[in-house]
């Protein structure tokens, strides 16, 4: 017989595009008034980031307050007023692409809600606290969504287990005597796309002279390397 089986190895590339993420530190949506905050481009790509931000008094401006890094791609203010509150998001030079964007609300009150800036997996669990600037005697807070009361937690925090799209909405606390917090929106998101991979396909030639018993069996191979 003179049919046999060469290996042809074809490699087909998969990889993920390079893009610029909006980092907040510290990682939370509500802050209270003289409270600093600290907004950076993650840039993993040549084309060069500006943050962004959209307030009730400026609108689609550099970060403004605060200290500028020479490259526009990062801000840190130092005191935040009520009227830092806003949009904030990473925008590539010339605009042709930007980042998800991220809501910062300042609150003169008393109380706020720690809640992710960004959005929640699916299928992860989501804990909100309550905090007061002059710490409660009795730290008891109620919770609520869209409004709607979900439930009063003894100890200030709350955690929905295995959170859906379902659980998106506006949140919001209340201590009792101390106050209430702003609102903030809770996004949920689909659970990511597994890394990806490089694969090595095999192709099958035919006509090729049989090769002798004692070489070693060629069995088909397929190859994985995740690429980052």
């Amino acid at each position: 017989m003179k049919e046999t089986c060469l290996l042809c190895l074809m490699l087909l590339f998969c990889c993920r595009s390079n893009q610029s993420g909006l980092t907040v530190s510290p990682s939370r949506s509500q802050f209270f008034e003289g409270e600093s905050v600290t907004l950076k481009c993650e840039d993993h790509s040549s084309a060069g980031w500006t943050l962004r931000r959209n307030t009730s008094e400026e609108t689609r401006t550099l970060c403004g307050s605060g200290q500028r890094l020479p490259d526009n791609s990062s801000c840190e203010i130092n005191y935040l007023f009520p009227a830092d509150s806003g949009v904030y998001w990473c925008e590539s030079r010339g605009g042709g692409a930007s980042s998800i964007s991220v809501n910062i609300s300042v609150s003169g009150g008393s109380v706020i809600l720690q809640s992710p800036v960004l959005p929640v997996m699916e299928g992860h669990d989501l804990t909100l606290s309550c905090q007061s600037q002059t710490p409660p005697s009795k730290p008891s807070a109620a919770f609520y969504k869209d409004g709607s009361l979900i439930r009063t937690e003894p100890t200030g925090h709350m955690t929905l287990q295995h959170v859906s799209r379902s659980d998106e909405g506006l949140y919001k606390c209340h201590i009792s005597a101390h106050g209430e917090s702003p609102s903030s929106w809770i996004s949920v998101s689909e659970e990511p796309p597994p890394e990806d991979v490089t694969y090595s396909t095999v192709s099958i030639l035919h006509g090729s002279p049989r090769p002798s018993s004692r070489d070693p069996p060629s069995d088909p191979v397929v190859i994985y390397s995740s690429l980052r």
